[in-house]
């Protein structure tokens, strides 16, 4: 029974959606499959991994049964990107297989039951709902993702905190040795939620929203959230657990402040990187005399040195960092300068903002090198 009718890069493009989170290896095998359900002319892919569930819809179903099936997802892209864009492709459900037709090419692709796929249960009620832009979402969410621990024992800590407040939304991560913040307002939020969205579902969006105004419409409930924009839904179970107290974190009252030019410090920080090690990946940041001295060195008794003018005539400073730190916030946040606050002690965390944001703050804790 034909299903699909369509150009490859028409079911390239909902099936590059959801395909993101299939894992490699699943505990049950079908988890590693799309379901693809066709009712009428739309036909919708679904994936999930037990955490996260992405539907996409599409409208290039064939004939007005209603049909459903589930077909290895890395092996169903791997066949749609290799074939060339000329002529339809048609996929047809026939004896639990999918048949999948292009030109000249025939693929014969087993499938499992649709009714053995395991679909999240949504929430019945969703108390926090917002709507913003892609962009803004997209904007604080890229700003903070880098902080977020990956696999530590603080559960919590593998993800972001989502706190809603009455016309504001903030964004804040923490691996324990440096946390970013970021927010904007809101319009029609009245609601006040904290939620911990795990890492794999802020990769996912981050990877599915557009940079544009188009809208999104958040929907938050106990261990759920819900994400809507064009023809995508994203669900996500939360992370249980305490978040830290961010605000307790981000320091107050520092009265040294030094503008800096973004990608010139990023260029030299990259340079001093190169021979820093990896298993101590540490830089030292010298302040004095209207110039930032920075410099590197390993255990071949290599040393890298770089030195910027800046804006500093205060007591000299001298302190250490773990590079990777400094190298994510520069990179991900992309302003001409940013502010770098300071206070005269070598133990003091560092706290980087930029201009025209109030909200964004990135906390860095030195290191000892």
């Amino acid at each position: 029974m034909l299903l699909i009718q369509a150009s490859r890069d028409a079911v390239l493009k909902p099936l590059t959606t959801v395909v993101g989170i299939v894992e490699r290896r699943n505990t049950l095998p079908i988890l590693a499959n799309v379901l693809i359900q066709k009712n009428g002319n739309q036909v919708s892919f679904v994936a999930n991994d037990l955490e996260v569930q992405i539907t996409t819809q599409a409208d290039f179903g064939v004939g007005e049964e209603i049909q459903s099936t589930t077909v290895a997802a890395r092996k169903f892209l791997d066949i749609l990107r290799a074939l060339p864009d000329t002529g339809d492709v048609r996929l047809s459900l026939d004896d639990a297989k999918l048949s999948l037709q292009a030109g000249r090419s025939r693929f014969a692709l087993q499938t499992l039951s649709a009714e053995d796929y395991p679909t999240v249960t949504q929430a019945s009620e969703w108390p926090a709902s917002f709507s913003m832009s892609q962009k803004a979402l997209r904007q604080i969410f890229n700003q903070v993702h880098f902080s977020m621990a990956q696999q530590d024992i603080r559960y919590y800590l593998n993800g972001l905190l989502l706190v809603l407040e009455p016309g504001f939304v903030r964004a804040v991560s923490t691996d324990g040795h440096r946390l970013a913040h970021s927010g904007t307002a809101v319009e029609g939020l009245d609601a006040q939620m904290d939620a911990i969205i795990p890492r794999k579902t802020i990769h996912e969006m981050l990877r599915l929203l557009a940079d544009d105004d188009t809208p999104v419409q958040v929907d938050l409930a106990p261990g759920q959230i819900r994400f809507r924009f064009g023809e995508i839904e994203l669900v996500s179970k939360l992370v249980e657990g305490k978040f830290p107290d961010y605000k307790r974190v981000i320091p107050t009252g520092y009265t040294r402040h030094i503008q800096i030019p973004r990608e010139l410090l990023l260029a030299s920080l990259q340079r001093a990187a190169i021979l820093t090690t990896d298993k101590l990946k540490g830089v030292r940041l010298q302040l004095g005399d209207n110039l930032l001295r920075i410099s590197s060195s390993n255990a071949e008794q290599e040393e890298a040195r770089e030195e910027l003018e800046v804006d500093y005539a205060q007591e000299p400073l001298d302190v250490a960092f773990n590079v990777s730190y400094l190298l994510d916030v520069l990179g991900n946040v992309k302003t001409e300068s940013i502010c770098w606050s300071i206070q005269p002690d070598v133990n003091a965390s560092v706290l980087i903002t930029v201009p025209n944001d109030d909200e964004f703050k990135y906390v860095v804790m030195p290191m000892r090198i």
